[in-house]
């Protein structure tokens, strides 16, 4: 869902996770907002004058603690990043309506909408605490007593008992609220990052979001899911099988809720911002940038003519990928393929989401990387056709022991073709994004971009969710006057004896639809997207001054 594990340019870093959410699509970029190199290059200025001595270069080794620190804090972040991503498979095995699942799509919004409040984190602190501390802190404190707090709530959230369903509202609004959290503390770290590490091994960081957050999110979402899974434990962990697996949900959340406090707490007490700096009599002074000053510059930035186009252009997009990207996983899970099967599908992806940033850049280097964009396009498409098929085809090949081997090996060699196209297309419009970005306000001009993207992603991905009950067609057999079109009435046809039959699925009426849609887009507006390549270098620059 998601890597030499990132991809990092001079006012930007971006990031694919290697273990895909349940909607098969890329996840946000991971970005450093709003800071990138500005901070870092005052500070490393500022300290090399204050010293008034060339600086030391001691290495890594020198700095192992603040790299094994930044490293354990991505991991951190990601574990509620996994269990978000876990919670819908959950709930398909619930049988929960496919509205439901658009609800609870709105928890992978807050990343891709960190720009919003992110200047407000650079710029509002204390200084006795600590410009990051000051948001950190009770940032993952918050994070370890909503943790427990849904230790306790959780299962009661996810219970199905008569035509009563899991409280998806509820669920919703806790782990939007879980994203938001690991969102700030991520737009905080980040920024420590740069002040943490010396300028020789500043570089680290990159390594360290990339390494952390994956691992945080393969634990909150792939080892969760096989060992929450009973028919998993019982197969493979166990010599006597039982009713339930090794860790249940609220298990896993106590234990990484209180891991929150307890460290939260350690970093508080023990931890000292810039203390690499503490044997300079005059710290360095971090440069900040004004709340409004911000916003006006990325004001300034979406109104250029140019932008402007692209933004509409990186916003629409993905339309014709959102059927196959959001709803695919949880047809597979409605079709009987086993949640922990299908995450534990993405661990051998992980070379190959290793090797493929690196390959693709090097058709992505030179002036006109949208080339590689308009290439792939079609087949993602075409992939999202075959996902299709590969859903109809799923129950067909389902026997009473589970799926033959050789469907997992389809299924795995359809999500490789699908990163391929993927990241084909990522790599392409990251490198274009590094290449048009006005150097002078680089950091802000990437990070608008890749919130542009990103949302250009999540929308048409909760909308497709929320379209598949209505294009869906059911009939009730066995009782007569009775139909299938809402749950209250379906459940009617049941209590009278009857069956609810689906006719036509909706998935299926999105996935032609989409791939129409997206044929359009790539015709009609595929060329508009390349012809901005051959724009004047001035077209995107702004005159705003940092």
């Amino acid at each position: 869902m998601e890597l030499s594990k990132s991809i990092t340019h001079k006012n930007g870093r971006q990031r694919k996770p290697a273990v895909p959410r349940l909607d098969m699509s890329e996840r946000e970029p991971r970005l450093s907002d709003l800071e990138v190199d500005g901070d870092e290059e005052a500070l490393l200025r500022s300290s090399d004058r204050d010293s008034g001595s060339p600086k030391v270069r001691n290495g890594i080794q020198g700095e192992l603690g603040n790299v094994a620190l930044l490293l354990f804090l991505y991991v951190l972040q990601g574990i509620p990043l996994g269990l978000a991503g876990s919670i819908p498979l959950i709930m398909q095995s619930k049988n929960v309506s496919y509205k439901d699942q658009a609800y609870f799509s709105f928890v992978f919004w807050p990343f891709s909408l960190k720009l919003l409040w992110a200047p407000l984190v650079d710029s509002v602190y204390l200084q006795q605490f600590g410009r990051r501390k000051s948001w950190l802190v009770p940032t993952q404190y918050l994070l370890g007593l909503f943790m427990l707090y849904l230790s306790f709530t959780v299962d009661a959230m996810l219970q199905t008992d008569g035509q009563r369903g899991p409280d998806v509202i509820m669920l919703t609004a806790v782990f939007f609220l879980l994203a938001f959290l690991a969102a700030t503390q991520d737009i905080a770290v980040d920024g420590w990052a740069l002040t943490m590490l010396s300028k020789e091994n500043v570089g680290y960081a990159s390594t360290c979001n990339s390494v952390g957050q994956t691992a945080g999110y393969f634990l909150g979402n792939v080892l969760f899911l096989a060992l929450e899974s009973p028919d998993f434990c019982n197969k493979y962990l166990r010599f006597e099988p039982k009713d339930q697996g090794i860790v249940t949900l609220a298990d896993f959340l106590f234990f990484w809720g209180i891991v929150f406090m307890v460290s939260t707490t350690l970093v508080a007490i023990l931890k000292k911002e810039n203390g690499r700096h503490q044997r300079i009599k005059k710290k360095p002074r971090e440069e900040i940038q004004g709340v409004m000053e911000t916003y006006k510059q990325l004001f300034s930035i979406v109104k250029m003519p140019t932008v402007f186009t692209f933004c509409i252009l990186l916003l629409t997009a993905k339309i014709g990928f959102s059927a196959a990207d959001a709803v695919t996983g949880l047809k597979l899970v409605e079709a009987g393929v086993p949640k922990e099967q299908l995450a534990l599908l993405a661990v051998p992806m992980v070379p190959l989401q290793i090797l493929l940033p690196v390959v693709i850049s090097k058709y992505t280097a030179g002036p006109r990387p949208l080339d590689i964009f308009y290439k792939a396009f079609p087949f993602r498409l075409l992939i999202g056709l075959e996902y299709a098929l590969l859903v109809w085809w799923t129950p067909s090949v389902r026997h009473e022991e589970g799926f033959p081997v050789y469907y997992y090996a389809v299924v795995m060699l359809s999500y490789a073709g699908h990163q391929v196209a993927l990241y084909s297309m990522y790599v392409a419009c990251m490198a274009f994004h590094a290449k048009v970005s006005d150097p002078i306000i680089g950091g802000t001009y990437m990070t608008l971009l890749n919130t542009v993207t990103n949302l250009g992603g999540n929308w048409p991905s909760t909308l497709a969710l929320w379209l598949v009950d209505p294009l869906t067609l059911k009939e009730c057999q066995g009782a007569t006057g009775q139909t299938c079109s809402s749950l209250e009435e379906a459940g009617l046809c049941v209590r009278e004896g009857g069956t609810c039959i689906t006719t036509l699925d909706g998935y299926y009426v999105e996935s032609m639809v989409c791939v129409v849609i997206g044929l359009c887009w790539w015709i009609f507006f595929g060329k508009k997207m390349m012809r901005l390549q051959e724009e004047n270098p001035s077209a995107w620059h702004c005159r705003v001054t940092k």
